[in-house]
């Protein structure tokens, strides 16, 4: 069993372990890879480099194993390891090359094999020189301490040593931070940045997961105006994106955006566009990171259980529910949210991304008309919903049920994560702050309600009548409007009769076919 450190940093405790313990499957990786050494008589220094030596010292699994060589590429040693495979009369495995590609960060070849079903990969260590306007270095060979020295943080800056089975500490530093709960870089903070601006970004992600405290050297260099520009300049939107995902999708996504808008970042990452209806002030971005904040303790209280990708929605949109009503517009002269720009041209990040927040935004609006007559039991009258003007004519009891069952056919199995939203602003259009607890009852009314009309998975209910159908029954000819007209009345039907019949929904087509032909004439 492995000792461990108790240190106290400004935030909390950090128990960090003096030795790495080896999983079973670990020391059988190890040992091949030594094997290999000794069967060619290598020199060559083997070390597992960034993450996984942090995690392993603050006793968390991690299953991602970067080996660091000293003397030859990746792809080399993976070679020798196939030699060693056929010599054993072992199968060789295939091996991956992964191109340097300094857009995606990787600025030096990979190669990537399995051994024992674990994806190992190999890269050379190195040493970096930056060009001034590129993030993309020069790189030749290096040392050890060079590699050490050209990482992001001290805390990633660590190597386990599989030749010594020791831990290297080369910045001198990495151990005591990673002990004291610190965020700082093995080289002074503005110069790596400038380097590679990326690294501000996940110098904020690690503060956050970790909850470790950023040095205020570095929160000064973060802010800089020079290191901001560098970020908007120097760094693929696609790569901003990427790192935001890992905030928003991580543990503590709040205080991630919160370190983001505290060093005046929010607006470099994500920039909105020039001509936004109405214009976006400073105070959003202290409305959007509350909103946010918000919204994670309102999930947490309600005790809502969503999926990843629920939650990751569910936290984006609730961030940019200041800007939902907020428009530009494009080269087309089309007028288009500005959180749906921001998805695309700001982040990156996939077009169904921006559509899901869209629809969480539209849907959180729609259910903040409905709330009121669910809360009240009233009945709804005529003109009193504007999104759904043409609902078929039944008794007026109904219509609750066939709005609500409409709007979550719309939004499927974000209906919670919209109802979430529409309470964060129910009787609190203007303020981020409010009771907590009067948000949770209302979210738990209109839940209630919903479940108890029977409408979660709703959106999976079959039509009782298919287009051919009404066609046929209707004696139409041939599809088109009128088709898709009846189709959007049926449906109605179908949610305020549940119940109803095959028989009883054409019976109440024709009926109203005939009042219309009678009309109409």
């Amino acid at each position: 069993m492995s000792k461990t450190n108790r240190t106290l940093s400004s935030s909390r405790p950090v128990l960090v372990k003096e030795n790495i313990d080896l999983t079973d499957k670990e020391k059988q990786i190890f040992d091949r890879l030594r094997a290999v050494l000794r069967h060619f008589s290598l020199e060559t220094k083997l070390r597992v480099a960034g993450g996984w030596v942090r995690d392993k010292l603050l006793g968390k699994e991690c299953y991602d194993i970067d080996i660091a060589l000293d003397n030859m590429l990746g792809r080399e040693f993976c070679e020798k390891v196939n030699e060693y495979l056929v010599a054993s009369g072992e199968e060789t495995q295939g091996v991956g090359v992964i191109q340097s590609n300094p857009d995606q960060s990787k600025h030096l070849e990979t190669a990537r094999m399995r051994l024992f079903d674990v994806w190992i990969d190999f890269v050379n260590l190195r040493s970096e020189d930056y060009c001034e306007n590129s993030r993309i270095p020069t790189m030749q060979f290096g040392t050890a301490e060079q590699d050490a020295y050209r990482r992001d943080l001290t805390i990633n800056s660590l190597f386990y040593n599989i030749n010594t089975c020791s831990v290297e500490d080369l910045t001198g530093r990495g151990l005591e931070d990673l002990k004291c709960g610190k965020i700082v870089t093995p080289l002074p903070p503005k110069e790596t940045f400038l380097d590679d601006p990326l690294r501000v970004l996940r110098a904020i992600r690690f503060s956050a997961r970790f909850e470790f405290e950023m040095v205020e050297e570095l929160k000064v260099a973060a802010a800089d105006n020079d290191v901001k520009s560098a970020i908007s300049d120097k760094i693929s939107r696609e790569r901003i994106g990427h790192e935001i995902d890992l905030m928003v999708s991580g543990n503590q996504p709040v205080k991630a955006m919160t370190y983001v808008s505290e060093l005046g970042l929010l607006r470099v990452v994500f920039t909105p566009p020039e001509n936004c209806d109405p214009s976006i002030s400073k105070e959003h971005d202290k409305a959007c990171v509350g909103y946010m904040d918000l919204a994670w303790r309102h999930m947490h209280g309600v005790g809502c259980s969503f999926s990843d990708e629920q939650r990751r929605l569910y936290l984006y949109a609730s961030l940019l529910l200041p800007l939902r009503k907020t428009v530009y517009l494009d080269n087309k002269k089309k007028t288009v949210p500005v959180a749906n720009y921001i998805f695309r041209n700001s982040l990156k990040l996939k077009a169904s991304d921006a559509d899901d927040v869209m629809r969480l935004h539209s849907a959180a609006e729609k259910l903040l008309s409905l709330i009121p007559f669910v809360l009240s039991g009233d009945n709804m009258q005529t003109g009193e919903i504007t999104w759904e003007t043409e609902v078929i004519d039944v008794d007026v009891s109904l219509k609750l049920r066939i709005l609500l069952g409409l709007l979550l056919r719309e939004i499927k199995d974000l209906w919670r994560a919209a109802l979430m939203l529409s309470t964060l602003v129910y009787n609190n259009d203007s303020s981020v702050e409010g009771d907590l607890e009067k948000r949770r009852q209302v979210f738990t009314e209109v839940e209630r309600e919903i479940l108890k009309l029977g409408l979660d998975k709703v959106w999976e209910i079959k039509p009782l009548i298919n287009g051919k159908d009404i066609i046929r029954l209707l004696e139409l000819g041939k599809g088109g409007p009128v088709v898709s007209e009846w189709q959007r009345k049926l449906l109605q039907w179908q949610l305020a009769y549940p119940s109803g019949s095959v028989e009883e929904c054409i019976d109440w087509m024709t009926r109203q076919a005939r009042l219309k032909h009678n009309v109409d004439s």
